[in-house]
């Protein structure tokens, strides 16, 4: 017979099958080619998923990588057709960072899935890169912000 405590020591584990199952949901969006953007999104949120203390998603225009402008445009639209579909992911996310923090085991697993809420509402134009490149472009950016503060 299963107890609760052997019960909530399997939920933490259960973030490779979130990730396998974004990765395959991100595959069958990418085999639609409608639905390529956000195919696209959700296959670098699960490499995310796969390493989520070494990595971070951040936005490609932080990384100023050059896209088509027909590219951006297309994303943008089909990006607003997915907004609906995002939220129901993320309130589904937010029962699952709940239902996390209910052992001390799963907290770390709620930290991750926190983080990338926002990657949930929008994977469009996003990448997942190591954790020193996201903390790099967080220093540049504090910098210009105290640059401009300080004239």
């Amino acid at each position: 017979m299963r107890t609760l405590g052997n019960i909530l020591w399997h939920i933490p584990f259960l973030g490779f099958v979130n990730a396998i199952l974004v990765w395959l949901f991100g595959l069958l969006l990418m085999a639609t080619v409608i639905a390529a953007p956000i195919g696209l999104g959700l296959m670098e949120y699960a490499k995310f998923l796969f390493w989520p203390f070494g990595s971070a998603m951040v936005k490609k225009d932080d990384l100023k990588i050059e896209q088509n402008q027909a590219w951006k445009t297309y994303s943008t639209i089909v990006m607003i057709l997915y907004f609906p579909f995002g939220l129901v992911f993320t309130i589904i996310a937010i029962f699952q960072i709940v239902g996390l923090c209910i052992s001390l085991i799963g907290i770390p697993a709620a930290i991750i899935v926190v983080k990338s809420l926002s990657t949930y509402l929008n994977p469009v134009n996003k990448k997942c890169v190591p954790k020193v490149v996201a903390d790099e472009l967080e220093r540049r950016n504090a910098k210009k912000r105290v640059a401009q503060h300080l004239g």
